[in-house]
């Protein structure tokens, strides 16, 4: 794992089928550590996630569940989504233990919707250090942009783009997304420019 923000840590898996980066991020905090959408890892990240501790799993999207299993089993840590992703995952063999709902805080995350991808996408903003974690609802692709995934996984894309606009209203400056490379300043103005060039 390398940290890219103070106390926030990645590590990526290469999906050959679309050609980037999926990203796991760990989120050190007094309080107890989160886990983001954890993607499949080595055997030494699974041993560094165990060694700090995982106080809570939380998948921003249905299918997120990658290797949620191998952290949750190995750190105890109840995993959480929104319950309209809830049973896609539960079908993929993941044990959900909690509720993630609109408007709720993770410790200093507030959980805001990002539905349209799949019915209950969320995102994590974290205002006071103006970083917005996202999971499915854009990608980081180029580096250093935003673009949709393809129309045929996308289960409404006028709300996507409805929920993307919202996301783009929220004070952030690092884009940490879980698909494709993540942006560290200029984030929001970088999701401004997809924005913009989506249908009205």
């Amino acid at each position: 794992m390398r940290e890219i923000l103070e106390g926030i840590f990645t590590w990526p898996w290469f999906s050959q089928r679309n050609g980037y980066d999926f990203n796991g991020y760990l989120v050190r905090l007094a309080g107890g550590n989160l886990c983001v959408d954890p993607v499949e890892m080595t055997a030494e990240v699974l041993d560094e996630i165990e060694r700090v501790g995982v106080q809570r799993i939380v998948l921003t999207n249905r299918n997120h569940f990658r290797a949620s299993m191998k952290v949750k089993e190995r750190t105890g840590a109840p995993i959480a989504i929104h319950p309209a992703d809830a049973a896609f995952a539960r079908e993929k063999g993941t044990r959900i233990d909690e509720e993630l709902r609109a408007g709720q805080r993770v410790g200093p995350l507030e959980v805001v919707p990002a539905a349209g991808k799949s019915p209950g996408e969320v995102a994590l903003h974290w205002p006071e250090r103006r970083i917005l974690f996202v999971g499915d609802a854009c990608v980081g692709k180029p580096p250093g942009a935003c673009a949709l995934l393809p129309d045929a996984v996308i289960d409404d894309k006028p709300r996507l783009v409805a929920s993307l606009r919202a996301l783009a209203a929220l004070e952030f400056d690092a884009l940490l997304l879980a698909d494709g490379a993540p942006i560290l300043t200029g984030g929001r103005a970088a999701l401004l420019r997809l924005v913009d060039g989506l249908p009205r």
